[in-house]
């Protein structure tokens, strides 16, 4: 059955108030975000932002982990499809120097991170998503053979948020460079 037309129009708010959320996260910085600024920005009145999420912070949280949720499940899927440790630690590092530091997606990740330090409810949800993360490239490493794969999961994991913080301080920190470290700690 069709959703209502109210129902679709609802849900397309839902989706421009969350895309907002996520631009103005990476441009201006999680506490500079207003519930006028991301109402204008999704082109709606600053009431439907209270209508659809329970509070500008809810709002904030809720796009973030879902921007998140993507990227790891994307990473996610290109271990799946993996051959072996190499060719998926390969593939990771690619598809992480899609991100310069400096992009939307980069800033937002340094931003909620942040938040998730002072908000426990978003530390707690961010804590959530990063569990499934490294639990999904566990059992990846386990599948090839990686030793102590729970323990090499969190530190890659890890290593990779941290190489991706870093980015934009130092152009230089690519696949290249930082692929045979890592390749060191998954074939002891």
């Amino acid at each position: 059955m069709n959703a209502s037309p109210s129902a679709r129009r609802g849900r397309e708010v839902r989706e421009r108030l969350q895309a907002a959320a996520a631009e103005l996260i990476a441009e201006r910085g999680w506490s500079a975000v207003s519930t006028r600024l991301l109402a204008d920005r999704a082109g709606v009145g600053p009431g439907l932002v209270h209508y659809h999420f329970p509070s500008l912070q809810a709002l904030l949280s809720e796009a973030a982990l879902g921007t998140v949720r993507a990227l790891a499940d994307e990473l996610g899927a290109l271990l799946d499809r993996a051959d072996g440790l190499d060719e998926g630690l390969t593939g990771l590092l690619a598809a992480l120097d899609h991100y310069d530091g400096r992009d939307t997606t980069s800033l937002l990740f340094s931003e909620v991170y942040l938040a998730a330090a002072r908000d426990p409810e978003l530390g707690a949800a961010l804590a959530d998503v990063l569990g499934a993360t490294r639990r999904r490239i566990a059992r990846w490493l386990a599948a090839h053979g990686a030793p102590a794969p729970e323990d090499t999961a969190a530190v890659l994991t890890a290593a990779l948020d941290g190489v991706m913080l870093h980015r934009p301080l130092d152009a230089q920190l690519t696949s290249a460079r930082v692929a045979p470290v890592l390749r060191r700690a998954l074939h002891p």
